[in-house]
């Protein structure tokens, strides 16, 4: 605290100690209570944000499992064939299909059809395909897009148009040079039997780059034998199923597979479809870790000498998450508690993998199903704990008026500190201007007793004392 002036001169007493001393007795004593206070709450403030930070994780695990949908995951284990060539086949199960086992062969790959124009057409790239221009129109299946070409257009011209073009559904245009002639070569994308490119035009001299000649009959381009567009075949357990492209969604109900290329001496796939049991575990030992980090954070911060220490919180949600566990299942099969699938809890309330009852895989082997009937089911273990953690960790819940009553109190603590210092100011000021009257006073009387001496000492038969 600065002060005012430097008190005593005139006097030549200590003043400054006695003004610090009386400053400090009441001073001292109150600023090492604030800061007692201060320390206080912030290390509540700390064991709080450590217990909201484990509770958090466990609300996002908890989140996972009131989710269904984690508990209805397939998984599809595909053995390829050996060979040179790559996959066979690549498959995409739902979580409605059935488990099961499957053979897969890949008759046929569909394909889209490939037209060539008719030899001794073109000499060149830069041959002229219509001097006065006009509409081309390309159509495959329900596909279909038009293309205007200028006058004097040339065969490169036109491969470049339909190349470019915004509208253009899958067409690609190759020029192939034989040393001889150029050959034009249109390819389809457009697979499954029937879909073949078909190229019209509104001006006869457009009638050598188009499948049909404008007057009827055949244009100059045409598709040759074991070019057209064809159907993909497949067969699943020696079933055969065909489809107009290589994707075959619900051959097999609720999975879709793609065929890759053709089985070649007969060659299959092997496909076995399983529940995701892998990932169910996962989420199931995240619970038990996130679980047990809160009952360890509730333990610790609870301890004798922490600042949660007895708090009526704390014992309220350590009580209601044992309560949520035990949980009385319904809906869920055999398990009546999740303490029929491979769970438990131990002597100091930790859950643990137990096989008391029976182990996590023997429950999978049995009742998959209904494994996620008792997490995520309407009256399930994760739902219950959804709506206790939500009473705790919402923007309005318990941990966050803790946390706001806090954060309010250190506010006021930063209050009442600049209050204090400005009473303390106030209090140096008032003794300050006490102090300084005596100070004067005693100097008047020092130099009033000097004076005095000094004429004493002048006066005849005046004999100043040796003491």
């Amino acid at each position: 605290m600065p002060l005012i002036t430097s008190a005593g001169i005139g006097s030549g007493l200590d003043l400054e100690s006695i003004i610090k001393a009386s400053i400090d007795a009441e001073n001292v004593p109150k600023m090492n209570s604030f800061a007692k206070k201060d320390k206080s709450l912030q290390v509540e403030l700390s064991a709080i944000g450590e217990v909201k930070s484990a509770l958090a994780k466990l609300q996002d695990t908890i989140e996972k499992l009131a989710d269904p949908d984690n508990f209805n995951k397939r998984i599809a284990n595909v053995s390829q064939p050996t060979s040179d060539d790559g996959d066979l086949v690549s498959v995409t199960p739902t979580k409605d299909i059935t488990p099961g086992n499957f053979k897969i062969e890949v008759l046929e790959i569909a394909q889209g059809s490939r037209a060539t124009s008719n030899d001794g057409l073109f000499a060149s790239t830069d041959d002229v395909v219509s001097a006065s221009g006009g509409t081309l129109s390309f159509a495959a299946g329900d596909k279909s897009f038009d293309l205007t070409l200028d006058a004097g257009a040339s065969l490169a011209d036109l491969r470049d148009a339909i190349n470019d073009s915004d509208d253009n559904f899958g067409v690609t245009a190759n020029i192939i040079n034989t040393g001889t002639e150029s050959k034009l070569v249109l390819t389809s994308n457009v697979s499954g039997t029937g879909n073949d490119l078909v190229i019209t035009n509104d001006n006869a001299e457009l009638d050598n780059v188009s499948t049909v000649a404008n007057g009827g009959g055949a244009g100059g381009i045409a598709i040759a034998a074991g070019n057209e567009a064809k159907d993909a075949s497949i067969k699943v357990d020696g079933i055969t199923i065909t489809n107009d492209t290589n994707t075959f969604k619900d051959a097999v109900q609720d999975m879709t597979i793609t065929a890759k290329r053709q089985s070649v001496d007969g060659e299959t796939a092997k496909l076995a479809v399983e529940f995701d049991r892998e990932s169910v575990t996962k989420l199931i030992d995240e619970l038990v870790t996130n679980y047990n980090n809160v009952v360890g954070q509730l333990g610790f911060q609870s301890r004798v000498g922490k600042p949660l220490n007895s708090d009526a919180t704390i014992r309220s949600l350590s009580s209601q998450l044992v309560n949520t566990l035990s949980t009385n299942l319904t809906d869920a099969g055999p398990f009546t508690s999740i303490f029929d699938i491979g769970l438990g809890v131990d002597k100091d309330g930790y859950l643990e993998k137990s096989s008391l009852v029976r182990s996590l895989n023997s429950a999978m082997d049995e009742n998959f199903d209904d494994i996620g009937k008792a997490f995520a089911g309407e009256n399930g273990v994760a739902k219950q704990f959804e709506s206790l953690l939500e009473n705790y960790m919402d923007s309005d819940g318990i941990i966050k008026q803790r946390e706001t009553s806090l954060n309010s109190q250190l506010t006021d603590l930063e209050d009442d500190v600049v209050n204090h210092e400005f009473r303390m100011e106030e209090l140096e000021s008032r003794l300050r201007k006490q102090y300084a009257g005596l100070d004067v006073l005693l100097a008047q009387m020092q130099s009033t007793q000097q004076y005095l001496g000094a004429q004493l000492a002048s006066l005849p038969g005046f004999t100043k004392s040796s003491k």
